[in-house]
């Protein structure tokens, strides 16, 4: 190699390494760009991804990203109550949500969603396996009609089959978090549970309390998934039921990545609007 092939080369290098850095938005060609995800950490050469969308934590070389300029993260619900509540006589009072979660970044998110629709709701975030040492105060001090309990999680198929538990990162604490809010609220329409997160043991939450849960097909969930739920139920009247299919089909991957039971809507309607 001559020192001009060389210099090149060094040049060419500099110019790649310098492509990305701490907060770009990036997809992976090895997985076809399917997920859109933020560098939080560069060791070495190997690049510590976030998932944008996905509740998901990966990593990468650097001749495997490209760079993502066109990212939009906006969401609409598309509702017809929502579009209704400053064109009608009637005051709306939707139901409280306490949304717990293991990720700060995500549970932020979240909390900007349901101020988008006047949604009153509180967040913590508490690592996974704390939560259900301290759920119970939570619940205590907020009073919610809606208790969202998500994070991080995955079913590794290598460590068993899709009922053992001991094959999910965080299922246990999930369920652990719902037994706990269980005992404070045993009613599903008092206290709507909605837990999991990605590739959760999804029968298991049903089966100890929760009202929804992730995820039937053990595929990862969306970000905002647990919070278009829950803001689902809380825009839904007292009186009605939930429409379980049409809230399942407002999330990013359906009945694959979200499930539940009958649940009644959380929102008293008052007359008359002043």
């Amino acid at each position: 190699m001559t020192f001009c092939h060389f210099f090149y080369f060094c040049t060419y290098s500099l110019m790649v390494m310098r492509m990305f850095k701490v907060n770009d938005y990036v997809t992976r060609k090895s997985y076809n760009n399917d997920t859109v995800f933020k560098i939080i950490d560069i060791v070495s050469n190997n690049y510590i991804l976030k998932g944008i969308d996905m509740r998901l934590i990966a990593d990468s070389p650097l001749d495997d990203l490209v760079l993502c300029t066109d990212y939009n993260d906006s969401f609409d619900l598309n509702d017809e109550v929502t579009k209704r509540f400053d064109r009608d006589d009637f005051f709306y009072l939707p139901g409280k949500i306490l949304h717990i979660d293991g990720d700060c970044d995500y549970l932020d998110r979240c909390l900007k969603l349901y101020e988008k629709y006047n949604v009153l709701a509180f967040g913590v975030c508490i690592k996974e396996e704390d939560m259900k040492y301290e759920i119970k105060k939570h619940l205590e001090a907020i009073k919610p009609d809606i208790l969202v309990i998500t994070g991080h999680d995955a079913y590794y198929k290598k460590k068993g089959k899709r009922d053992d538990l001991n094959a999910y990162l965080n299922s246990s604490n999930f369920i652990d978090t719902v037994i706990e809010a269980r005992k404070y609220e045993r009613s599903h329409n008092k206290l709507v549970i909605i837990a999991g997160a990605c590739g959760s043991y999804y029968e298991a939450l049903i089966k100890n309390g929760a009202n929804f849960a992730s995820s039937p097909k053990r595929i990862n969930i969306h970000a905002l998934d647990p919070a278009i739920v829950a803001l689902k139920i809380s825009l839904t009247e007292i009186n009605k039921d939930v429409d379980i299919i049409d809230v399942i089909k407002k999330t990013k991957y359906k009945e694959s990545g979200m499930g539940g039971i009958t649940t009644g809507g959380t929102m008293y309607v008052g007359y008359p609007r002043v």
